[in-house]
């Protein structure tokens, strides 16, 4: 199942697709925290209403229309909007650093003060995250404040249930699916503070979406083609196969001193390819557009705005 929170007729509601195309509205749901916390839905209800998203199929989703009974809300690009999964998160979003080989021979390249030396265990840190956006949505330039606006393409493991002292053949359990993330990140402040709290944390540095795909659609651990394209240009391409440290790995080592509750967010690192990496540096700019993708989840688009 895929799991939305989208903008219809100005109002913030959750939705679900068994097929990725059509959007059925879950009103039972308050919003997608609630909808995790509930343990999501096996089947479309049948007193549903039917939605197209935003970006549809043309023709195919006027037939789609045709078919469909009263219960049908017919929208228009400028009644439906896909927003991020969970626009308002519960915790910090928690994330993992330097966690594809190739990224971490890349960043210490780039700052070997900030980057570089032994880990002979996983890097942790937080997002401060006031609203997440979603695809389609502006990542702010802060011109005067960020010099090197970088990208990094993310897969998202949402958590399923308040989870402590997990064990690491019963992580599965507490998994409730898994989105596409974009860490945005500030390169200047991050060597400048020498930390990386700040420089990932501005408003705006978030992006998520377009959707959660439940845990039950993928195999464990996920073993999917990730990539990050700017203007076209492909720039990150790899798997999550390759991560260094696993999920399950991360979630029972987390949990042995923490509470992740429900609908918690991991964001399990970047694979090479961000703009820090290359050779001169090349960061993000105003009008630049950035795709997240990730094989089975989808394209999180968004575009700096100056």
């Amino acid at each position: 199942m895929r799991y939305y929170t989208i903008l219809l007729n100005g109002e913030e509601r959750v939705a679900a697709s068994a097929d990725g195309k059509t959007m059925y509205v879950l009103d039972v749901y308050e919003d997608m925290n609630d909808l995790i916390a509930g343990g999501g839905v096996r089947e479309i209800p049948k007193d549903a209403q039917r939605v197209l998203p935003e970006q549809g199929n043309g023709a195919a989703d006027e037939a789609l229309l045709a078919e469909e009974d009263a219960k049908t809300v017919v929208t228009d690009e400028k009644k439906v909007k896909i927003l991020s999964p969970i626009p308002y998160p519960k915790q910090d979003v928690l994330c993992l650093g330097i966690n594809y080989t190739a990224h971490a021979e890349e960043a210490s390249r780039f700052s070997r003060e900030s980057f570089g030396g032994e880990r002979p265990y996983p890097i942790f840190f937080s997002k401060r995250v006031a609203y997440s956006q979603g695809t389609n949505a502006p990542i702010p330039a802060y011109t005067g404040l960020v010099d090197s606006l970088d990208y990094e393409c993310e897969l998202g493991v949402v958590i399923g249930k308040d989870a402590k002292h997990v064990k690491w053949e019963e992580v599965q359990d507490y998994i409730f699916g898994y989105t596409v993330v974009n860490d945005v990140s500030a390169r200047n402040l991050q060597t400048r503070h020498k930390q990386w709290y700040f420089g990932k944390s501005l408003d705006g540095f978030t992006p998520m979406g377009p959707c959660i795909v439940s845990a039950d659609e993928f195999a464990f651990p996920p073993k999917q083609k990730i990539a990050c394209r700017v203007n076209g240009e492909v720039r990150q391409d790899s798997s999550t196969a390759n991560l260094i440290t696993g999920i399950a790995d991360i979630i029972t080592m987390l949990t042995e001193g923490m509470t992740l509750k429900a609908g918690t967010i991991i964001a399990t690192g970047t694979p090479a390819g961000v703009g820090m990496g290359m050779m001169p540096p090349t960061f993000l700019k105003p009008g630049d557009v950035v795709e997240c993708e990730i094989e089975g989840i989808g394209v999180l688009r968004n575009y700096v705005e100056g």
